[in-house]
Order: structure tokens, then C-alpha cells, then sequence
């Protein structure tokens, strides 16, 4: 057996990722093992923002939402190709909170996380504004916020990427099944999930961010006596047709206490979500109700003049949080925050990793890095604050001007391909272009510009396996009509694995 890597970490989420770039980055070795795809779970099911979380001042939750809002920015500034400024409105409804607890809501949350580049709040006239056009007349007056949209399954694969570029091994469809320490150490057991081959590894320190299969990590391979109970609290979103021309967000107060979001998503439609409530099943399995379903349509109904049914739905999906139980009565009002179990067995250090929002991933992995500082012996500085993901280092962060610039040395790129590989890629896209000159060197056209290069590059450089993988993770065209080439998909990267297992 070869020697012991330094960090092991089980979970290929938002987490997982964050904790193996950044301990790779200061030059810890590394390894990932995810049993599924990367973003599989929760990290590919969230309603796709960087935020403070405005909703989180009315529980008192003020350090993380400082936290969050200073790395909104942090975020965007690194990988500006899929974050996004939003502004967001929020209609002043009579009945539900009052007018003077939003501004102040809305003050401290311009002046809490040292905002620079989002523009600040506003008061919005809804009764002659753009804003106001898609809403019911009964909404007059409202807020207009800043905050940033996330491609966040891409958010957790480029930090993936960046992790095996500085040398980190990162397996996905690889789950650990036994992890047993002695003498300090951890020996790992690990199953292909595909093949079913079987093989180990050893490593000083194991980092257990497996999301909502958290404490089932630790009652199982781990054999914990005690698992430290994670609270799991689903969400769920629905995807309609368009249903506004402008760019602008919205926020919706509900006579329940929650809120709900209206987004525009993938320039054809509109993302409404989330739901909260408690989850007892399986992770892998959670699916959106018909009441969550009613919920959100009910919400968007009481805002939107246009009104839309079950029946307008093209796209649902249902997420677990893995929230630290903090034993809060209602699911909504759970703490979001991260908490990090830090405990040694036989010698050996196991850190698990609770709770925690996709805004805040970074800086819970420089946390996480404190930890292993002080388990295995602190190497480098905090760095990733000022490091551009992989895509991401294109002049200034104008990804206009970067989609021209693609767009002048590939020439023939139609103006919503070149616009569609810059905003997924970035600078990776002359990558996955390679030396083409015409579109037929692109190879085969899956639907909605989905080539075979595109898949190829999937597949060779971003751990994508099977066409969810790339229909609905690495992209969202399953969303724009290629989710019907799904079997010339699979039988396109069964033939690419045929062929690389025998030129093996």
C-alpha cells in the first residue's frame, strides 16, 4: 500500500470540493471520493444564489449572514463567469411584515457584509415601474435588493477541476464503505459503484462532508456509537414557462412566515422556490410532493397576475439540507449555519462537517483547514479568497466582453452557443473548442448545440459519466430539448469507455 495521504474527504458537494481545493492549494495531499456524481445531491438542488440571506436577520442569525454577505462578492470576483449580479424586488404586502422592519431588514443587509461593487437598496414604485408590471395591482410600493446568481453544480465541479489540477485525486461513483483507524491512521475501504472493485487507502486525517448522509457515514463505515444528528429539512422547486420579459428577481412574503423566490432561469424560464419541511427518508431519494407543488404555485399566484397551475410545471426538483439540529421548532427556522465536529479516534482525526450554505463553502473549508492545521501541522496561508476558478480568469470579470472576444477567434459560433460555452466555461471553452475552425469539427449535434466535443470534454475533464450528468448537472439543456437524445447520449459514452478500456 502506498503512503498514507494526508486528507481524505467523503462527499463530493459544495463542501467536500472546497475542503479538498483549498488543502491541496497549501499542500496537504489529497483525496475526494464521492459515491455518486459530483453535486449529485444537495449542492445542485439549491434555488442557485449568493446571499446573505436576508430572512436569517429575523432569527438573529447575524454572524453568518455578515459572513455570507462579505463573501458574495469573493465569489463573484472569482468566478465571474457563473455568478451573476441580481437585483431583487420585494413587494411590500399589507398584513404581513411591516414596511419599517423591511427598510431596516434591508439597511443592516447593505451595510452588515462590506458590499462594494452590488448596487444598494432602493424603494420601487411598483404601481408605474417595470417591476411592478408582472404583479398584481394590489402591490404598490416595494425594496430592490442586491444579490448574486450561482450555477451552483458548476461551482462545485470547478472547484473539483482546480483540486486535480493541483494535484488532489478526486473519484467520483466511489464509495467508502469501512474506514477503521490504528496508530493514527485511517485505512479506508473503497468500492467502485459501477464495476464493484474494491481497493484501499490510508490517510492521517478524514474529513467526513457527506452532506445529508452525514451521520449515516458515521453509523456505518465509521461505526460511530454516537452520531452527531443532522436535522434534514427538504426543498423543493418548480421550473414554468417565462413568465416576465425583465431581468429582475422577486421575493415573496407568504402569510406563513416563509418566503419565496421568482428568478428568471436559463433566459426561458422561471425558477419559483423553496419549500421547507422535515425530511425522514432516504437522501437519494426525495422527490417534490403535489403539496409542495400546490405551495409554490399558491405563492407565486398571490403575486403574479399571470397565474399558473401544476400543469405549467416543465421541471421540478427536491433537494435535503443537511442543517445542524439546533432542535429550532419549524424547519424554516433551523439554523443554516456550519458547525465542525472535530474528534480523534485510536489517534486518528475524523472532522465532520454539519450544516452550511453553498454562499458560505469557502469559508467554511478555510475553518476546516484551521482544523487540519492543527491535527496534521499548518502548511501555507488561507489563498483562495484571490484565486479564479477554473474559467474564471478572463480580464476584469467582463463576461461580455470575454463572450466576444470567444466569439471573434471561433468565428463561427452562433451568438446563444458562444454566449452559452462563456458563461459554463469561460476561458476552459478554448479548451473545449481545441483547434476546430467550422462547426462540423464540433462533431455531432446532440440537441439544443450539445456537440460531441462538448461531451467529450465532459467526460474527459469534468468526471461526467452518464448523460444526467451533462444534461442536468455540468448543464441545464435537458431543459432546452436534448433530454430526448438521452439514449444516442449514453450509447455516445458507453463507446468512449469501450474504446479507453481497450487502449488501456
Amino acid at each position: 500500500m502506498s503512503a498514507p495521504v494526508d486528507v481524505f474527504v467523503i462527499g463530493g458537494g459544495v463542501n467536500g470540493c472546497g475542503v479538498a481545493r483549498d488543502a491541496v492549494g497549501r499542500g496537504y495531499s489529497v483525496m475526494l471520493a464521492e459515491m455518486d456524481d459530483l453535486a449529485a445531491g444537495t449542492s445542485s438542488k439549491a434555488t442557485k444564489l449568493i446571499h446573505g440571506g436576508l430572512r436569517y436577520l429575523e432569527y438573529y442569525e447575524f454572524r453568518l449572514v455578515r459572513e455570507a454577505l462579505s463573501e458574495r462578492e469573493i465569489v463573484w470576483r472569482n468566478a465571474p463567469h457563473i455568478v451573476h449580479p441580481l437585483r431583487f424586488v420585494l413587494p411590500y404586502a399589507e398584513g404581513l411584515r411591516p414596511a419599517w422592519m423591511l427598510r431596516t431588514g434591508l439597511f443592516i443587509y447593505d451595510h452588515l457584509g462590506g458590499r462594494e461593487k452590488l448596487p444598494a437598496t432602493q424603494t420601487v414604485d411598483l404601481a408605474s415601474g417595470v417591476a411592478g408590471q408582472p404583479l398584481k395591482p394590489l402591490f404598490a410600493k416595494g425594496f430592490e435588493y442586491s444579490d448574486c446568481w450561482v450555477d451552483d453544480a458548476r461551482l462545485v465541479v470547478l472547484n473539483a477541476r482546480d483540486a486535480a489540477d493541483r494535484g488532489a485525486t478526486v473519484r467520483t461513483r466511489c464509495q467508502v464503505v469501512a474506514a477503521t483507524s490504528a496508530n493514527g491512521v485511517w485505512r479506508v475501504r473503497l468500492r467502485d459503484v459501477r464495476t464493484g472493485a474494491e481497493s484501499e487507502v490510508e490517510a492521517r486525517l478524514l474529513v467526513n462532508a457527506a452532506g445529508p448522509w452525514v451521520d449515516k457515514v458515521l453509523q456505518g463505515p465509521l461505526a460511530h456509537a454516537a452520531p452527531h444528528h443532522v436535522r434534514l429539512v427538504q426543498g423543493s422547486h418548480i421550473v414554468v414557462p417565462r413568465l416576465y420579459e425583465h431581468d429582475r428577481c422577486y421575493i415573496f412574503q407568504n402569510a406563513d412566515g416563509r418566503i419565496v423566490f421568482a428568478i428568471p432561469y436559463e433566459d426561458e424560464f422561471t425558477l419559483i422556490g423553496t419549500t421547507d419541511r422535515d425530511y425522514a427518508g432516504d437522501p437519494g431519494k426525495v422527490e417534490i410532493s403535489a403539496d409542495e407543488t400546490a405551495y409554490l404555485c399558491a405563492a407565486a399566484n398571490d403575486y403574479f397576475r399571470h397565474e399558473i397551475t401544476p400543469a405549467d410545471v416543465v421541471w421540478a426538483f427536491s433537494g435535503v439540507r443537511p442543517l445542524y439540529d439546533d432542535h429550532a421548532s419549524a424547519a424554516q427556522e433551523a439554523t443554516r449555519d456550519y458547525v465542525i465536529h472535530d474528534e480523534m479516534n485510536n489517534g486518528a482525526p475524523l472532522l465532520s462537517i454539519f450544516g452550511g450554505k453553498i454562499t458560505t463553502y469557502r469559508r467554511l473549508a478555510e475553518a476546516m483547514l484551521e482544523k487540519i492545521g492543527e491535527r496534521l501541522g499548518a502548511r501555507g496561508a488561507p489563498w483562495t479568497a484571490n484565486a479564479p476558478l477554473p474559467g474564471g480568469e478572463f480580464e476584469g470579470g467582463d463576461l461580455e466582453r470575454f463572450t466576444r472576444d470567444l466569439q471573434a477567434r471561433k468565428p463561427f459560433l452562433p451568438d446563444h452557443l458562444a454566449r452559452r460555452l462563456a458563461r459554463s466555461y469561460g476561458t476552459r471553452a478554448l479548451d473545449l473548442l481545441g483547434e476546430a475552425r467550422a462547426l462540423d469539427d464540433l462533431g455531432r449535434d446532440f440537441g439544443a448545440g450539445l456537440t460531441s466535443a462538448e461531451i467529450d470534454y465532459l467526460a474527459t475533464r469534468e468526471w461526467a459519466q452518464t448523460a444526467e450528468d451533462i444534461l442536468w448537472r455540468r448543464t441545464k439543456l435537458g431543459l432546452h430539448g436534448a433530454a430526448e437524445a438521452v439514449p444516442q447520449i449514453e450509447a455516445y459514452l458507453a463507446a468512449r469507455s469501450e474504446h479507453a478500456a481497450r487502449n488501456a
